[in-house]
Order: C-alpha cells, then sequence, then structure tokens
C-alpha cells in the first residue's frame, strides 16, 4: 500500500509536464524581420487578422498560440517575397471571411450595405411627409 502510495505521489505532478505541447515555438511569432519595410508590411497585415481564438483581439494583440503561429507564418511569406495581399487571400480562403476584419463586397453582403442607405431615404421620406402636413 505504501509502494502505490509512493508512486501516486511521484506521478501526479508528472501529469501536468507531459501534458504540455511538444511543438516547439513559432519561429518567428515574436521575433521582427531585420527588414524594416517587410516588418511594417508584416504588422500592417497582422493588426487586419482577426485571431481565431481571442476572436476581439487581432493578431498582433494576441498571446494565443493560434495568433502566435499565424503572424510566424505571416512574416515567414512576407520574407519569401508574398504580398501582403495574397497572404489576406490565403487566410481567407483557410479560416473564411471571419478572419479578415477588412469588409468585403460579395454580393450576398449587399443587403446590408444597403439597409442603411434605405433606411436613411425612408427616413427623409416620412419626415419630408410630415413636414408638409404641418404647413398644409
Amino acid at each position: 500500500m505504501r509502494l502505490i502510495l509512493a508512486l501516486l505521489l511521484v506521478l501526479v505532478p508528472a501529469v501536468p509536464v507531459s501534458a504540455q505541447t511538444a511543438l516547439p515555438p513559432a519561429p518567428w511569432a515574436d521575433r521582427q524581420i531585420p527588414d524594416a519595410s517587410q516588418e511594417r508590411e508584416a504588422k500592417a497585415l497582422m493588426e487586419t487578422i482577426r485571431c481565431l481564438t481571442c476572436q476581439s483581439q487581432s493578431i498582433a494583440d494576441s498571446n494565443a498560440s493560434m495568433a502566435a503561429d499565424m503572424r510566424s507564418q505571416i512574416r515567414e511569406r512576407i520574407m519569401a517575397g508574398e504580398r501582403p495581399e495574397a497572404i489576406r487571400a490565403w487566410l481567407v480562403s483557410r479560416y473564411g471571411d471571419w478572419v479578415s476584419y477588412e469588409p468585403t463586397a460579395a454580393p450576398i453582403l449587399w443587403p446590408l450595405w444597403g439597409a442603411p442607405l434605405l433606411l436613411l431615404a425612408l427616413g427623409v421620406l416620412l419626415l419630408r411627409g410630415r413636414i408638409g402636413r404641418r404647413r398644409s
């Protein structure tokens, strides 16, 4: 019985250590690109990409491991000569439109863009009608 208890006391603290990931951290997650212009491009792009884990932060501001991986991928692709627009398109194709903070002009979203204008025009017409009735 003492042997089992001693074995449990040794193995229980080892469980959290074994639960940690064996993957190495993303190499460019927190390191800047040596070329300042490329780093500016990477930073600008990272500020417009939503963190998939946090959902309310950009990957530039997030400490999540998923955001770190995405920052590293963006820096690696920019160092390889890819343009930020191509990287954004790749991220959108991989994770969906939701990953980008920049709105799209897809035809399915036209009602969302047109509804405020339509409501504003309707409000103006109603206001003109009320003002016209008061004058009469």
